[in-house]
């Protein structure tokens, strides 16, 4: 069983992408044992009506996900009423979590409106996730040119609501190194391993991370699935650290628990 926590539906804004509809998306995880899978919308990129982008997505999981995809809502702060947008995520759509796009939305983490958000998702008991990029810069439309997002201030947001859970996607092209210490020290700050490069990176991204804090992440279907996979058998991990990445790590920490 695999828990892949970064996918996308709907359309890449600036080209087509093979398994871009849902239905064909949801064929192929399940023809590589992905049982669950966090899925976000690219139109929550660009649109502006994100009410309508995250109806749009509850309602692709809801009729084509087969039981495998779970909406994680897409959120801009910087947006006219963008408190009732958390509060349907939470309370209409029963969604576990957000997906946050800071560099597409032109804001930083520093900034008074993420602050507000970060305590509304704490009250509410939502994890967040936070793409720090969504593609190589190099191949950036030449009117699109967005930076990495800036995570200096997470440690400080994070560190005002203990018991939120947050998770970086898109990030080990660009995290390393001192950087990557200081934000993996809080245990509830989870990275996912869509980016990760080289041979046996996951052994040698476990020498500076816990290996409870990494999680399996394709970036589906703008990555090819299989270019995950490949990455848990590029590293001896041992069966024991294999199954909490790809499927323990998440379990824990992102379904509710029953009462």
């Amino acid at each position: 069983m695999i828990y892949d926590v970064n996918v996308y539906l709907s359309q890449w804004p600036f080209r087509r992408l093979p398994n871009d509809d849902t239905a064909s998306l949801v064929r192929k995880l399940k023809q590589n044992q992905i049982q669950q899978a966090l899925a976000g919308s690219f139109d929550g990129l660009l649109h502006k009506d994100l009410m309508s982008v995250n109806q749009r997505l509850v309602t692709e999981c809801q009729t084509k996900g087969e039981g495998i995809l779970v909406p994680v809502g897409s959120i801009n702060p910087r947006l006219p009423g963008w408190e009732a947008d958390v509060i349907a995520c939470h309370e209409k759509w029963k969604m576990p979590g957000i997906r946050l796009h800071p560099n597409y939305h032109e804001y930083e983490l520093s900034d008074p409106a993420a602050k507000k958000l970060f305590a509304l998702a704490a009250e509410r008991g939502l994890f967040i996730q936070i793409a720090m990029r969504m593609e190589d810069e190099r191949t950036h439309h030449p009117l699109v040119r967005v930076p990495d997002v800036n995570f200096e201030a997470l440690p400080g947001l994070m560190k005002q609501h203990e018991q939120m859970q947050v998770t970086i996607l898109n990030g080990m092209k660009s995290l390393r190194g001192a950087k990557l210490t200081r934000l993996t020290e809080n245990p509830n700050l989870t990275i996912e391993i869509a980016m990760l490069e080289e041979v046996g990176g996951i052994e040698k991204l476990m020498k500076q991370v816990p290996y409870q804090q990494i999680l399996f992440g394709s970036y589906y279907p703008f990555f090819y699935l299989e270019s995950s996979l490949n990455k848990l058998r590029e590293s001896q991990l041992g069966q024991e650290i294999e199954t909490k990445i790809i499927w323990e790590n998440a379990q824990e920490r992102f379904v509710p628990k029953q009462t």
